[in-house]
């Protein structure tokens, strides 16, 4: 059965193998055939495993797709593994994925690198079902490392300019520390139970470890490599630099899947975290922190595309949050839900600015209701959904997410920041929509009536709005979290629903009656402070960026050079030299070879 679930993504990674190949001799259209085609018969292989598994009664099952060696007493290959929460992450990538695809066909229509653009994205959906379809370490890790490949390659894919490039490297780097922590935390894991696979490694940790000091160490690794790639404090400055990549990029790397990777590892390695209540902890505040701050600098961003990555910064936070309070299952409904909105502000979005002539400053914008009608109608569902207002899907799970971790914890700090965030994110989605969509009209947009983009943003907002309805199939994937002794009692209940209409009734006020107040806000302190993201790339350039590039140019000329130099400059000499004796002069090649054969004849006699 391992074998068969091989062909998920094996069929996204064959077709990006052969754009890159034969990207240059295909057209759009047959570009567009490999790269959408193959995510379509993955989405297809996807359903008909989510199916099986229903019709399993929910059995868990999978094996080994590939042995690579076994040494020292370890099998080493590549295995594969289908539960619940596999069910989940895989239906998300390939459905949201297969939209996203059908989408950048009309998006990247005419653009230089469109049979590239599919490769890249292809390679990502391959990685990234890699990634949660994998059984054991190895895999998991190649999938991870995959996709922060793919997510360079994409955030640069317009690399002739320059800010794209920084933004790439940037992103590359920043994941990079957390992805050195998760290896350090899978490596402690093989060593001490002598096993790659990730669920005996899990449960022999639940029978082993009661007592011991490892599960606070290994959590608190996969803890460092989560908040790198899923852009939690501290490293969360690359996310919204990211949006330098394509619109559709943004939509599945930067909301739909990439930054809820972390969200899996560690829901995936959740009898670990278990283990460790401080570092569950620590998750929570982490994510009570970065869905607060986030959210308040979305609140005064003013590119279109920022707004939503700093939006999905804070969203994933709520996911964390609902994860350190032992509220998994509410944790990966949000991830589901998030990924139907997210990708369809995202994508509507996009729209928004080929019509606009790439324009993406919200303070250019305005009055575009009647000139589009249908991009202001997905930003409405998609702003409603994010907002968490009723009869939507971020309605219930971002509910679900409160009132579940009230229950296993009470009114803390981090919970308080999440009630908080509910309602700076009301305010920050109504002035979203209003500076695009009502007001004065200033810049004239060109009509796009390209329905090939219409009809999958159609689908999204189905989804954001009833995509709730879909179950999960969690049952018998997270051990039961006991509840505290905390009653959610009306009081709590209320506060929860409440909260997004007093950010949209502030709003409102600031709207008709607070332009003064507005103004005055924006051009104080606080405000640049949130625009800048709360100054944290200020911060780590002057704490590391300067003192090692100071670093640098003081020892440029250090001894350490003098035998490089040495090795180049004799490496180049006897390059030159070498060089010489091919000219292309047969006479020389002659003499050449009649010499030496001559010294031979000296040496033998």
């Amino acid at each position: 059965m391992g074998a068969w679930l091989a062909w998920i993504p094996l069929l996204p990674l064959l077709s990006s193998l052969t754009l890159l190949l034969l990207g240059r001799r295909l057209d759009e259209r047959g570009a567009a055939l490999f790269g959408v085609g193959s995510v379509a018969l993955a989405a297809l292989l996807s359903l008909v495993a989510i199916l099986l598994f229903v019709v399993s009664d929910g059995t868990a099952w999978g094996g080994q797709a590939l042995s690579w060696f076994s040494a020292l007493g370890l099998e080493v290959g590549f295995s594969l593994y289908f539960d619940g929460l596999t069910a989940v992450m895989v239906g998300v990538i390939t459905g949201v994925g297969l939209l996203i695809h059908l989408y950048s066909v009309a998006y990247m229509s005419g653009d230089d690198g469109f049979a590239r653009f599919f490769a890249y994205l292809n390679l990502f959906v391959a990685m990234m079902l890699i990634l949660v379809l994998a059984g054991d370490f190895l895999l998991l890790y190649l999938g991870w490392e995959g996709v922060g490949l793919c997510s360079f390659l994409l955030i640069g894919f317009w690399y002739r300019v320059p800010e794209n490039g920084y933004a790439a490297r940037k992103a590359f780097v920043v994941t990079r520390v957390g992805d050195v922590a998760l290896a350090l935390g899978l490596l402690i894991l093989v060593q001490q139970f002598g096993t790659l696979l990730i669920q005996d490694s899990v449960g022999q940790a639940q029978l082993l470890w009661a007592d011991s000091d490892w599960p606070f160490w290994v959590a608190l690794l996969l803890l460092g490599g989560a908040v790198g790639k899923s852009a939690q404090l501290p490293l969360q400055t690359w996310l919204p630099d990211a949006m330098a990549g394509p619109t559709p990029v943004s939509a599945l790397i930067h909301a739909a899947t990439m930054v809820t990777a972390g969200v899996y590892l560690i829901a995936r390695t959740q009898g670990i975290f278990l283990l460790a209540p401080d570092v569950l902890q620590l998750v929570q505040l982490v994510g009570g922190l970065t869905l607060f701050l986030a959210a308040c600098s979305a609140l005064v961003q003013q590119d279109l595309k920022r707004i939503l990555a700093y939006s999905t910064i804070s969203q994933i936070g709520y996911m964390f949050f609902a994860l350190g309070a032992g509220a998994f299952s509410a944790a990966v409904f949000h991830l589901m839900t998030h990924a139907f909105f997210k990708a369809l502000l995202f994508l509507a979005a996009g729209q928004v600015i080929l019509s606009l002539h790439h324009e993406q400053d919200i303070r250019r914008m305005g009055g575009l209701l009647r000139p589009m009608p249908f991009s202001a109608l997905c930003f409405a569902i998609g702003c409603a959904a994010l907002a968490a207002l009723p009869f939507t899907s971020g309605f219930y799970s971002k509910d679900a997410i409160l009132l579940q971790a009230y229950a296993h914890g009470g009114a803390g700090i981090a919970w308080w920041l999440a009630l908080a965030g509910a309602g700076v994110t009301a305010l920050y989605s109504l002035r979203l929509f209003v500076r695009l969509f009502l007001g004065e009209c200033h810049t004239a947009p060109t009509p796009d009536n390209r329905w090939p983009m219409r009809w999958p943003l159609a689908l999204l907002c189905l989804l954001a709005l009833f995509g709730a309805l879909i179950p999960q199939p969690l049952s018998d994937v997270f051990v039961s979290v006991p509840a505290g002794e905390q009653h959610v009692s009306w009081a709590v209940h209320l506060a929860v629903l409440l909260m997004p209409w007093l950010g949209l009734a502030l709003g409102l006020w600031l709207l008709l009656r607070g332009e003064d107040l507005r103004r005055r806000f924006a051009g104080g302190i606080l405000a640049r402070v949130w625009r800048t993201g709360w100054g944290f790339d200020a911060l780590y350039n002057a704490l590391l960026v300067q003192p090692l590039s100071l670093l640098a140019r003081l020892n440029r000329r250090d001894l350490l050079d003098l035998p490089v130099g040495f090795l180049a400059w004799l490496s180049r000499t006897c390059h030159q030299g070498l060089s010489r004796l091919q000219n292309g002069r047969l006479r020389q090649y002659v003499a050449g070879i009649v010499w030496g054969a001559l010294l031979v004849l000296a040496v033998v006699l």
